[in-house]
């Protein structure tokens, strides 16, 4: 049971961090499982956003395997070892296991040996086995989540002794997802630090002749991904990865600028809302202006539930640049609302390259009804939060920041119960479409679903609307890109940002004082619905099902942005621009 306000215990207002968190030290380091080994280099890579969009690459439209020998035939130059079979987690240390490290990959036998070096063991690092299969054919796997057999879908992994001109082939021999945007359009991510290095440049997206598609023999159960690449340079150390990585040590170099910002710490509070089971601090963000803060309605956001989804991070590290800056409507932000966030509920998922697992070995969205505060204590102290705001003022909005692998665009899930009378029903799609209007070219309403699942009762949108947050939802972000607003392209992380920002544009549409938005916003979304399920004007549909809703609700949106609405953020010229100051403009009632 949570604990009620009168006995919070260590429940209460966490202690701050600012002594941890100092601007002049480095962050504290991560704490591994004490048999993961960890590489001593730092792993860091540039921002970069390319100059031109990077469209889809064609899909072959071929299921069958490319021609390439069998593992068995070839020579395994990298292996890390997996945790042993039905092991749980025991304990942790910051940098992993003691001792040297393990030689995984085979030593060239000279400068003419084109052998790629492979290695992943560093934070976010996903890679278990490399094998060579031709003179620049390999065939990898991914390490399923610790403590778990399955959840293969995040990888991240370096490599170094690249030839410039052979044409090289990678096979991803070991994923669990039937279907995949790989098998759309959707292209791996190259990070050469050559470029970075000599030209600026950061992540981008390669590869020619992906395919995505069912292995063979006795593995029938598990899919592969393949794809050609040609490296930029000789003798460079690139990165590959699933998607624009963010790790834990990121998010913590990101909280000390704000810990040393004086600025900002007006109005931004870090705490630690908990201990992960590695001892990972899982941080809490309060951003208020400090006027009126007990009259103010909440908004709590959380991110990274799901460590392989990355771009959940990135769009919320857009919500916190936008939220914290000079610019007037980030002001009127925190003059209205107390935002409590939590940009990072699986620090340790995160830190050992898992894809959808705590160190529990277990989906920490699924926990949310039932978890246990030992195994799950983000989650635990999350919703106890929650409880707790609620008991003292509304809850505005939830949402939870994830990404989606088999979807283009940004979309959401919200909860339609059904039974509850229309005009519930349809207040639930107002905040969706209302950004749908903010972010055309990025957030699709259509594809938002709204019937709530048996199997998602223990997800974080649903556990808060049961509590009484009635716009709770999870924002879905695909790894691939978008196809709206004439657009046919992957996402940068630029654009993950941005959907920070329009998610606050949203909130000040949605909470007008002037109503006609709002109502504007549900007359459409009733004459959506009645149009799909064929009824007259005025008449009555709240009978309808969820289930029903949803199958008939899927024809593409009309008008982008309807007339009135406010103008957006995208006219502003950098969510960090520096004009103007908090200490000369008041965060204080209008």
């Amino acid at each position: 049971p949570v604990p009620s306000a009168r006995h919070r215990g260590s429940l209460g207002e966490p202690r701050a961090l600012f002594a941890q968190l100092s601007a002049r030290g480095p962050p504290p380091a991560p704490r591994w499982p004490i048999h993961c080994e960890v590489i001593k280099e730092p792993i860091e890579h540039m921002e970069w956003v390319p100059p031109e969009p990077e469209p889809f690459c064609q899909p072959t439209g071929h299921e069958w395997p490319p021609a390439t020998l069998g593992e068995e035939q070839g020579t395994v130059i990298y292996h890390l070892s997996p945790a042993p079979p039905g092991s749980c987690f025991t304990r942790a240390r910051i940098g992993g296991a003691p001792g040297p490290l393990s030689s995984l990959a085979a030593p060239l036998e000279g400068p003419q040996d084109t052998t790629l070096l492979f290695e992943s063991r560093f934070e976010s690092g996903n890679l278990q086995k490399a094998v060579k299969v031709g003179p620049y054919e390999y065939v990898l796997r991914l390490r399923p989540d610790l403590y778990t057999a399955k959840h293969t879908q995040w990888f991240y992994f370096r490599v170094q002794n690249t030839r410039r001109d052979p044409l090289y082939r990678f096979t991803i021999a070991n994923l669990a997802k039937p279907k995949s945007l790989y098998g759309e359009g959707m292209q791996p991510l190259l990070y050469s630090q050559r470029d970075a290095q000599s030209r600026g440049v950061g992540w981008r997206r390669v590869g020619a002749d992906v395919r995505y598609y069912r292995g063979g023999g006795e593995e029938r159960d598990a899919f592969r991904l393949s794809w050609t690449v040609r490296f930029p340079h000789d003798g460079d150390t690139c990165f590959f990865a699933h998607s624009y990585p963010y790790t834990y040590s990121d998010l913590q170099r990101y909280l000390r600028a704000l810990a040393g910002d004086p600025v900002c710490s007006r109005y931004c509070a870090v705490r630690e809302l908990c201990r992960s089971l590695a001892g990972n601090t899982v941080y809490l963000l309060t951003i208020t202006s400090p006027a009126g803060a007990a009259a103010k309605r909440a908004v709590v956001l959380s991110a990274r539930a799901h460590p392989g989804e990355s771009g959940g991070s990135w769009a919320m590290r857009g919500f916190l640049d936008f939220l914290l800056s000079t610019h007037p409507d980030a002001q009127l932000l925190r003059r209205l609302f107390l935002f409590k966030v939590v940009p990072m509920l699986n620090p340790d998922g995160v830190v050992v390259g898992n894809s959808r697992c705590s160190l529990a070995g277990r989906d920490p969205n699924r926990a949310y009804g039932t978890a246990p505060r030992g195994s799950f204590p983000a989650v635990w102290h999350l919703r106890a939060m929650v409880e707790r705001l609620l008991a003292e003022r509304e809850v505005v909005l939830y949402c939870d920041f994830h990404g989606h692998s088999r979807k283009n665009n940004v979309f959401m899930y919200g909860c339609d119960g059904g039974g509850a009378g229309a005009g519930p029903r349809l207040r639930q799609r107002v905040f969706p479409l209302m950004l749908s209007k903010n972010a055309p070219d990025k957030f699709s309403f259509p594809s938002c679903k709204f019937k709530v699942h048996k199997s998602k009762a223990g997800t974080g949108r649903v556990v808060m609307w049961h509590m009484g947050v009635s716009n709770s939802y999870t924002m879905e972000v695909a790894f691939s890109g978008s196809t709206l607003g004439g657009r046919s392209s992957h996402f940068t992380v630029e654009d993950l940002k941005s959907l920070g920002y329009h998610l606050c544009d949203t909130l000040l549409d949605f909470c007008d004082p002037d109503p006609a938005k709002f109502q504007q916003c549900l007359k459409e979304v009733d004459a959506l619905l009645r149009q799909r399920l064929g009824r007259e004007p005025g008449s009555e549909w709240s009978d309808v099902s969820p289930s029903e809703l949803e199958s008939r609700y899927g024809v593409a949106w009309g008008p982008c942005r309807a007339p009135g609405f406010r103008r957006g953020l995208q006219t502003l010229v950098s969510p960090h621009s520096t004009s103007g100051s908090d200490s000369s403009v008041s965060d204080g009632p209008p």
